[in-house]
Formats: C-alpha cells, structure tokens, sequence
C-alpha cells in the first residue's frame, strides 16, 4: 500500500467541484431503465449509451471521475479505444463498482446485507490492470419497523471495511457508500438518527481494519425526511444536519465526501448539494456521485438512437456544470432554465 499514491488519486476524485458520474448500473437496473423508455436491452445498446455520456464535449470540466461497471470496463468506444483509455485521455479517472448487490440478510427480514468479498482480491487485480484506479461498495440501510438492526449495521459496516483495506492494498481508492434509504414514512429526524449511528459504526470498523483515511471518499446519503413522510424537510434543515452528521463523524484526513442522490429530483439533487456547501465549514471537499440524476434526462433523450447523441450530450452536459456549480455553492434554480 502506497497512501501517497491513494492520497493523490482521492485528492484527484474530488479537485476544483469535480464531481463523479455514477455509471456503473447492474444489468438488473439499466434493463427496469431502458424497458421504461423503450429502448432495446442489448449489450450493443448498453455500449453505445455509455459511449455517449462518456464522450460528451466538456465533460471533464466537471467530472473527475466515472464509476464503471464490469461490462463497461472490458468495452470499448465507437473508435475503438477502451472506455478506460479514452477516460484517461480526457482526465477522467477510471473506477469500478466491485460489490455483488445487496443480498437479503439472514435472520433480518425486509434487511440487506452487501455480497461480493469473496475472490475481490482477484478481481482487484484484473481491475487494476483494465486501468482502474478507485473502486465502489454500496451498503444498503432500510428504515422501518424495527429497522434497521444493530446487526445489519454492524455487519454491513464490516463488510465496506473488508472492501476498503482490499483496495488499498492495491493501491486503488475505495468509496465507501453507507446509503441509508429515502424509501419510507420516517421524518428526517429518524433519518439523522440511523445516518448518524451508520456512519459512526462505520468508521469505527474502518478503524479497527487500519483502513487509512487520507486514501478513502465517502459516498453517503443526504439527511432528509422519508419520501412518503407527511411533512418533507426544507433545503435549510437537510443542509444543517447533513452537515452536522459529517462533522460528528468523518474524520477531517478524509479528502472528500461525493453525495449519492438517492432518488431525488435532478433539480432537489443540485439545490441540496449547494445548500450544504453554503454551511460546510469543515476541510474536506463535497461533491457529488450521481447516477440517475445526472444521466435520466439524457437517456430519455438519447432513446436508443445514436443520431441523438449531440442533443443529449448537451444535457449530461449542463447537468454536470449545475451540479460542479452546487459543489462550489454557486447554484441557483434559475440556471436550470438558461
């Protein structure tokens, strides 16, 4: 393990309100996103579609970095040349999402439990060598009745640690993504609370795993209210305990904290990320990682037809520019019409 080497890339991931695009999905979810848009589920059609969001004119003006999937990263551009090649080429660092999905967790019914440690030594290593230089584990927390468990945090938290000191030991930087869900009747209180506890059980195992800091991003959720509670939280209180909840929590070697979406709005997405870049007072960068509300209106654009590629390059575009302007504090809802 070489931490200035991880250090440098993880400094890299998160530099001048650079974001990371999030374009790793499993097969399972990019199939539910094409079927609802009618576009063919093919793996010519999975290339091309990320062929075009990766070879969007400047792109690199505001993403660092591009979470690949394992199909994704053995494939290649329309010219011909490895999506990690052509990403290196532009400045874009190259990643890999190495988890197995969340799995349900024995004993805890309606609870997940991430998989995927077995033989992540291995492909590690043929990840290294395809040009990846940062990798990503997603745990799932569900709030509910009884939810979520001692057990499923401990366990889950366990499990990214288990991850993160397997990529340091390759000297690729591990995202860490504790994703507590919006899915639920919970106010954001009861979100603080789980996110709160989740991220403090996390570092601790990071810990205890000697996983160094300086060499890690953390990918957490925002703290908002349930998306079925009666009574949505302001952008004001998500900001103020979102970032009350990092600062009780991340240590201040982390380099940066990347926000996943986590089924917001493009625009909620945006305005939130700057609200809590507005009150952060604490040294690490925040920024984003999204995946839908960065490329949702692009794929509708782009329908399976390549000869719409310019229109919807234009909107990963701009959707890149408002969210690198929201990791500076310097959005407004007003450019989200210019």
């Amino acid at each position: 393990m070489n931490i200035e080497t991880l250090n440098e890339i993880a400094n890299r991931m998160v530099q001048d309100s650079k974001g990371i695009l999030a374009m790793d999905e499993s097969h399972g979810t990019c199939k539910k996103r094409f079927d609802s848009l009618n576009i063919a589920v093919t793996e010519e059609n999975r290339r091309s579609y990320r062929d075009m969001l990766i070879t969007a004119d400047s792109l690199n003006n505001y993403i660092s970095g591009a979470i690949l999937f394992d199909e994704t990263i053995k494939q290649k551009t329309s010219k011909g040349i490895s999506f990690s090649e052509h990403l290196e080429s532009i400045g874009i660092i190259p990643g890999i999402k190495v988890d197995a999905g969340a799995k349900p967790f024995s004993c805890h019914e309606n609870e997940k439990i991430t998989e995927g440690l077995d033989g992540l030594s291995e492909r590690m290593e043929e990840y290294k060598k395809l040009g990846a230089k940062f990798a990503k584990w997603r745990a799932v927390i569900t709030i509910g009745n009884k939810m979520p468990s001692m057990a499923c945090m401990i366990a889950n938290s366990h499990a990214l640690a288990r991850y993160a000191s397997i990529c340091q030991e390759y000297d690729i930087v591990p995202i860490v993504e504790p994703e507590v869900l919006m899915d639920g009747e919970h106010d954001i209180k009861r979100c603080f609370e789980v996110t709160n506890e989740m991220q403090n059980i996390l570092f601790e195992n990071l810990d205890k795993l000697d996983v160094v800091n300086s060499g890690i991003i953390l990918k957490p959720n925002m703290v908002t209210s349930g998306s079925l509670c009666k009574e949505q939280s302001t952008p004001d209180e998500i900001a103020e305990l979102t970032v009350k909840c990092l600062s009780n929590n991340v240590p201040k070697e982390v380099p940066g904290i990347a926000f996943l979406s986590g089924g917001q709005s493009d625009q909620d997405a945006s305005n939130n990320l700057n609200n809590i870049n507005k009150i952060n007072t604490n040294p690490w960068k925040i920024t984003f990682s999204y995946g839908r509300a960065l490329q949702l209106e692009a794929m509708k654009k782009w329908g399976g037809d390549n000869s719409n590629n310019i229109e919807a390059q234009k909107i990963i575009g701009k959707r890149a520019l408002l969210n690198s302007l929201a990791a500076n504090g310097r959005y407004e809802s007003s450019m989200e019409n210019e």
